[in-house]
């Protein structure tokens, strides 16, 4: 009887320590978050309406910022599904089929998450300026990439491609292709299959991949900060905008358009919440 009793005092004890232990982990979670991206996110908000809202709208009746919030829109209008398009194209062969290459394909998937933004922006100048490989050959032809849209869009295509055949590949090895095997026997053809089969089973993860890619390509600074010339009116996004206006004190204005990417980046958290939650991707 005594030797039970210890028992449960001993498993009481375990007990406190276990909620010692995850009160602690949260307490830590949750003021890491606070004090790096909560806090941050206030002090935009308060420094934006420093002047009032009036203040803050009249931030974006200038030019300029009307210019890069449509480049921004723009490019993610172009990049996103093509980041998407080539997701599923990436996702479907690695986890359907088996040929040479293919533990080649899945590392130069994940280079751009090892590769510094800033690097990939330098390596497009390396092939597409004036001095570059294909330099001569596109000014012949008067044709501009580097300095102009042509070199945002593809700079954004590279740091941002990864996210959607990142969150395909395991969902789709993991379901496997027997049902699209059986429908391929059946008859059906292989846009058929992927249309009734393949799409309905990976439609929560393509969308988780897609907020993930378009926050990307909202918020990058430095591949298209190398690429752009930072021409105003013309090359600048709304981080570089926000660059622009902040050095030249101009601060009122310069938090006006970073709350706005801030308040895209709340709506991008929210819909991922919402997608997790109705897929089950964050767990339980």
């Amino acid at each position: 009887m005594a030797r039970g009793v210890s028992w449960t005092a001993e498993g009481r004890r375990m007990t406190r320590g276990a909620k010692l232990a995850r009160a602690l982990l949260l307490f830590i979670s949750f003021g890491f978050l606070g004090l790096l991206l909560l806090a941050p996110l206030g002090a935009v908000l308060v420094q934006a309406l420093a002047k009032g809202l009036g203040a803050w709208l009249e931030s974006f009746s200038d030019p300029d910022t009307i210019s890069s919030i449509k480049l921004t829109l723009l490019t993610a209008a172009i990049v996103v599904p093509a980041n998407t398009l080539f997701g599923i194209c990436a996702a479907w062969a690695i986890a359907r089929f088996d040929f040479r290459g293919k533990s080649l394909l899945v590392t130069l998937i994940d280079l751009p998450f090892a590769v510094s933004p800033v690097i990939a922006g330098l390596v497009l100048v390396f092939l597409f300026g004036v001095n570059g490989w294909f330099g001569e050959w596109l000014l012949d032809r008067n044709i501009s990439i580097i300095f102009a849209v042509p070199g945002i869009v593809l700079a954004t295509i590279f740091i941002s491609f990864p996210y959607v055949a990142r969150e395909l590949i395991p969902l789709m090895q993991q379901q496997g292709s027997e049902e699209e095997v059986a429908a391929l026997s059946l008859g059906a053809g292989p846009w058929i299959t992927f249309l009734r089969i393949t799409l309905p089973k990976i439609r929560w993860g393509l969308l988780y991949g897609v907020i993930l890619c378009n926050a990307r390509v909202m918020g990058e600074f430095g591949a298209v900060s190398v690429v752009s010339g930072h021409i105003r009116g013309v090359t600048n996004t709304m981080p570089l905008q926000v660059e622009i206006l902040y050095n030249e004190y101009n601060f009122v204005a310069a938090f006006a358009v970073a709350s706005l990417l801030a308040m895209l980046a709340i709506l991008t958290l929210i819909a991922k919440t919402l997608v997790e939650w109705r897929s089950g991707i964050g767990g339980h």
